[in-house]
């Protein structure tokens, strides 16, 4: 792996956060001041097609990069907030479903977050 390649998946493998393209050309320009946007998809290009990290993509937010650990992902309707959770493994009752082997599986989970919630909700009538 290049020195970029390395940064760039520790940036990742130790966010709490999913970070976007950008996210990462930022934490990476303060180890390495000449860096460009470009080198940094370029990079992140190879790590997602190595299978070190994965891809996220939401409709309408960009592409945002996680660790490969096995976990799902809670999606706020209301705000995008993307959050970890670890639901059931799925993999067996799916292989039984699907009748033969697969590669892996993305569970994203779309729910209102208790802020959004309490902002969709009518007011309670006194």
């Amino acid at each position: 792996m290049t020195k970029y390649e390395k940064e760039i998946y520790f940036i990742i493998n130790h966010s709490a956060e999913h970070l976007t393209a950008s996210q990462v050309f930022s934490l990476m320009k303060e180890q390495f001041p000449g860096i460009v946007l470009a080198t940094v998809y370029n990079n992140i290009h190879k790590l997602c097609q190595a299978g070190m990290i994965r891809k996220l993509s939401i409709e309408g937010s960009p592409d945002r990069y996680d660790r490969i650990q096995r976990h799902d992902h809670l999606i706020c309707s209301g705000c995008g907030k993307l959050s970890d959770m670890v639901f059931l493994n799925l993999t067996e009752p799916l292989r039984r479903q699907v009748g033969h082997s697969f590669l892996s599986y993305s569970l994203q989970v779309f729910y209102l977050c208790s802020e959004c919630a309490k902002s969709a909700s009518p007011p309670k009538s006194p």
